[in-house]
């Protein structure tokens, strides 16, 4: 009897692996094809995936991951001070769209390797305003707030996912296994997408200015790839939506609803990059902004050690 069901149990992990089935065991399956430095690549972009499906979830819809799919945070703290965003419906129905896309992010990553639980995130209004402050390099009166209205969150929204998919083009390059790439290039596709909506969303409103602060769309947008490239400490790898005609496509026009370098190929970033952008500090070990306490994975810890190795903690 024994031994039958030891046979059952193993067949039917089996088939749970081959096909995707669900069974009661709780257990996930992964490649053991793919090597140790890929799965560090392939887990390091969970840290954005969760930022946006939180983000987007909670802007579209009032609620995250803890309403609709707990068993993706894996037991990861809730994010601090996110907030449903006051959208006009088309808006809201595409930000929508993209948070189902980012629950499906995550699953694809866990499927093929472990992941980690969902780190502390900090999505207040209060943390995009400090953004907003230091890509300004002053105080904006009121402070900023990312769920007020249309343009505040799809300026917000900016902010995010063009950072994952930099970091999608940096790793590809990097990745061993065909498994890990064809998972890569396919995140990278939807994340490209998001970026191209927003930006084209953007676009339409370039010259309209901002409530109250009396700045267009473009400048908010060239000012936060300014940041973004100073934070990054790689030189320019972000452009906002106007730009000098050398910096356009094949450099003769300004308007620049899709970044690229002088060829017009997606830029490329290291974790390292990352991490300094999303923690706000420059510094890839020294947490703060949207990860008060840092991201998660064996890339991000790594650099966490070494930070606490500093402070003698």
């Amino acid at each position: 009897m024994a031994l039958f069901t030891s046979t059952l149990l193993l067949l039917l992990l089996f088939l749970g692996c081959s096909t995707g089935l669900q069974t009661e065991f709780p257990v996930q399956c992964f490649s053991k094809k793919i090597p140790k430095s890929d799965v560090d690549l392939l887990e390091f972009p969970l840290n954005l995936e969760y930022l946006e499906a939180e983000f987007f979830s909670w802007g579209a819809l009032g609620r995250g991951l803890d309403s609709f799919a707990p068993n993706l945070t894996m037991g990861g703290p809730p994010p601090i001070g996110v907030a449903k965003a006051k959208l006009s419906p088309v808006i809201k129905d595409i930000i929508a769209q993209f948070a189902l896309q980012e629950f499906g992010h995550l699953r694809a990553i866990k499927k093929t390797v472990r992941g980690f639980p969902r780190p502390l995130m900090n999505l207040s209004a209060a943390t995009f305003a400090t953004a907003m402050n230091n890509a300004f390099e002053k105080p904006l009166e009121p402070p900023f707030d990312p769920y007020a209205n249309d343009i505040n969150y799809l300026l917000a929204s900016y902010v995010i996912p063009y950072v994952g998919l930099t970091g999608y083009v940096g790793a590809n390059p990097k990745l061993q296994s065909p498994t890990s790439r064809k998972l890569v290039a396919g995140l990278l596709g939807v994340e490209s997408g998001q970026d191209a909506v927003l930006r084209a969303l953007l676009y339409e409103r370039a010259f309209a200015k901002v409530y109250p602060y009396g700045i267009t769309v473009a400048e908010f947008t060239n000012k936060i790839s300014s940041l973004r490239n100073k934070l990054g400490k790689r030189g320019l790898k972000d452009e906002g939506l106007i730009v000098e005609p050398i910096q356009g496509a094949e450099g003769k026009i300004p308007g620049n609803v899709l970044v690229g370098d002088q060829y017009s190929l997606s830029f490329g970033r290291t974790p390292e990059e990352i991490l300094r952008i999303v923690y706000g500090t420059g510094k890839e070990d020294k947490p703060g902004g949207f990860y008060p306490e840092g991201g998660d994975g064996k890339i991000a810890k790594s650099h966490l050690r070494h930070h606490f190795n500093k402070l003698g903690v």
